[in-house]
Order: C-alpha cells, then structure tokens, then sequence
C-alpha cells in the first residue's frame, strides 16, 4: 500500500466521519445554549449518520475500493434510511414551526428523497466507466 492510499483511506474513512461527528456536537451544544424543547438530537444523530453514510459511499466509490463495509453502508441505505427517514420526516412536520432546528429536520430528512437517489446514479455511474 502506497502512502497515497494510506492518506486517501484515512481521509475517507477516519476524518470525514470524525469531522461529522464534531458538527453534531456542536449543534448539540448550540441547541443546548439556545434552549430548545424537545431538542431532535436522537433524530438528527440519524440525520448525520446517514448522509455522512451517503458521504463515505459516494467517497469510497470514487477515491477508493469498493468493499464488503461499503456493501453493507448501501445496503443501509437503500432498506433501512428510507424507513427511519420517512419517520423522521412524518414525525416532524407538525412540528417545525417550534425552532429552526426542528425545521432543518424535516427538511433534511425529507430530502433524502431526493440526494440518496441522485447519489445512487453518481455511485452507478462511476460504476459503468472504465
């Protein structure tokens, strides 16, 4: 292994995630320092995880080599995300009027709907090119 693909596995694999959890932390932190009720931490933690799964599949496919893990990340995406993001989405339409952060929930996970197949058609696409 090369001391590029060891930078580039790294990048993909270790900093993107720790870089995704560091912006949900803060947004925990900024929740916590505005005072919301109710705050959606439990539901944007999904959020998070599954665009930054989104991320690390589009990443993976066009930096790196397609594995088992990746394998199972699309699988995830595909059966379980829409699920967990479609209730996400039904259970905060009503309430995105209480804060800019239930607001930016439902957006986010309503358009999932719409990124994970346009991702799904880049991760194909760079499949069919030789």
């Amino acid at each position: 292994m090369s001391a590029k693909e060891i930078i580039v596995a790294r990048l993909i694999h270790l900093i993107t995630p720790l870089i995704g959890l560091a912006f949900y932390f803060k947004i925990n932190f900024r929740m916590k320092d505005d005072k919301i009720e109710n705050a959606p931490i439990i539901s944007l933690f999904f959020i998070f995880a599954t665009y930054g799964c989104l991320l690390l599949i589009l990443l993976t496919r066009v930096f790196w080599h397609w594995s088992a893990m990746a394998s199972l990340g699309m699988f995830y995406l595909i059966l379980g995300a829409p699920i967990i993001m479609s209730l996400i989405a039904f259970r905060y339409q009503k309430k995105k009027s209480t804060s800019k952060y239930h607001n930016w929930t439902f957006i986010s996970s309503a358009c999932y709907f719409i990124i994970a197949p346009i991702t799904f058609l880049l991760v194909c696409l760079k499949e069919l090119s030789f």
